[in-house]
Order: C-alpha cells, then sequence, then structure tokens
C-alpha cells in the first residue's frame, strides 16, 4: 500500500542492521562454522600504551556480507528498468542499516595488573546493542530525505534547491509521502486512531496527544475484580478475597 515512503525505508534499515547483529552474535558465540571472532585484530595494539587486542571481537564482516547476500540479490537479480529508481533507494535503505550497525562499533577493555591496576589492558571490538542502533535510525527516519522517482546517473533529491547537498550513506531515503495514518483507509489498510487507548499523562507515541492527531479523546470508568491477599489454609486450600478497583480509561475521539 505504502511503498516507497519513510515508514518502509525505516523497516529496510531495521532489517538489513538487525540481520547483521544477530549474525554477527552467533559468530563470536561460536553457534556457526562460517565465523568467529575478528581474527584481523590478533597481536595488534599498542605496547607503548600499555594495552593490546584480545578477547572476542565482534566480527561483522562477516554479518554484513551474509546481509547483503540475503537481502540485496533478489533486488540486483531484477531484470527491466521498471522500478528501478526504487530497487536502488531499497539497495541503499538496507546499506544505512548496516552501515549503523558499523558506526556504533565500540571497544571495550579489561585491566590487568597487580591489586587491580590497569598497568596493561586488553581491548576487543563489540556491537553497540540493538536498542541503540534502533534510535539511531529512528532518527535518521525522522530526518529522512525525500529523492526524485526519476533515476538518473544516481540517486538525488527531490528538492532541486538542495540537489548540491550529497546524499550520506548513513541517511534514510523516500520517494513518496507518507499516508495519514491517523484516519481509517481500509484500501490502503491503515486502521486509524479512533478508539484506540492512549495514555493521559505520556508525551511518547502512546500519549493522547500524538496518538489522537489532536481530535482529543474521552475518558471512562473502568472497573476490574480480581483475587487478591490469597492464603493458603491447612489443609487444603486456598482462600482470596475479592477486590474491586476503578480506574481510568481513555480512548480516542
Amino acid at each position: 500500500c505504502c511503498t516507497g515512503t519513510k515508514e518502509v525505508a525505516f523497516v529496510s534499515a531495521v532489517t538489513a542492521a538487525g540481520i547483521v547483529h544477530a549474525v554477527t552474535r552467533s559468530c563470536s558465540a561460536g553457534n556457526m562454522t562460517e565465523c568467529s571472532c575478528d581474527v584481523t585484530l590478533r597481536h595488534g595494539g599498542s605496547a607503548t600504551e600499555g594495552w593490546h587486542w584480545g578477547g572476542c571481537s565482534d566480527d561483522i564482516h562477516y554479518g554484513m556480507s551474509f546481509s547483503r547476500m540475503f537481502l540485496d540479490l533478489p533486488f540486483k537479480n531484477m531484470t527491466g528498468k521498471s522500478g528501478s529508481g526504487l530497487v536502488a533507494m531499497n539497495l541503499h535503505n538496507n546499506e544505512a542499516g548496516r552501515q549503523a550497525v558499523a558506526k556504533l562499533m565500540s571497544v571495550d577493555c579489561r585491566c590487568h595488573g597487580v591489586s587491580g591496576s590497569c598497568a596493561v589492558k586488553t581491548c576487543w571490538k563489540t556491537m553497540s546493542s540493538f536498542e541503540k542502533i534502533g534510535h539511531f535510525l529512528k532518527d535518521k527516519y525522522e530526518n529522512s530525505i525525500q529523492i526524485s522517482d526519476r533515476l538518473k546517473k544516481k540517486l538525488r533529491r527531490k528538492e532541486k534547491s538542495q540537489r548540491k547537498i550529497p546524499i550520506g550513506k548513513e541517511d534514510l531515503l523516500y520517494v513518496n509521502k507518507s499516508p495519514n495514518y491517523c484516519v481509517e483507509d481500509q484500501k490502503l489498510g491503515i486502521p486509524g486512531t479512533q478508539g484506540r487507548e492512549c495514555n493521559r499523562t505520556s508525551q511518547g507515541p502512546e500519549g493522547c496527544n500524538l496518538l489522537c492527531c489532536g481530535r482529543g479523546y474521552n475518558t471512562h470508568v473502568v472497573r476490574h475484580v480480581e483475587r487478591c491477599e490469597c492464603k493458603f489454609v491447612w489443609c487444603c486450600y486456598v482462600r482470596c478475597r475479592r477486590c474491586e478497583t476503578m480506574t481510568d480509561v481513555h480512548t480516542c475521539k
């Protein structure tokens, strides 16, 4: 329904990054015969600064290669010029997800020495948590770039005044503007947000201000009945009280 939107770009990038992250972690854990730790770093480091590479560095090279084969090959095998702009855009967004994993690699170290001193350090490269990678890609999604659907020699911005600004390999690209997800559209499979339960006090995406798209919300009281203060009575049954609670539930208008 929503081909070429920035939401699709975000999903493509997250999927590509997720494959890199999952495969690389499996390599480091020894769960795959095709790969292991990053052996290129062995025996390196800086002796004068008192540290050397050791441990098991995450080898994202295999994860990146696997992700490209798994996700990119179907696009590259497409024949004909129809949709070539969308193909190039999808390949770019896939790679942007992979580059996010590579960009957020960090170095962890462990100290060695008498009485816990840090005379010598063993260091290794590790991937960031996928949550951190997701936040990075969410920021790229919110600053995604609309490109022209007419592919010439390369991908280019839709706004003519900005075409001299280069497109970064970590940027997310889209062709079509997103539909209005606030309003129900059965043809596009969009349920809208009317009737959705929201959080009145939250400023996040689940908050009534954002989720209700400015339409406001209704409040009604819901009564919950449940067993509580249960105790085992000898012998042999459980005795409980019947507790009632009243809560306010907010739903979008």
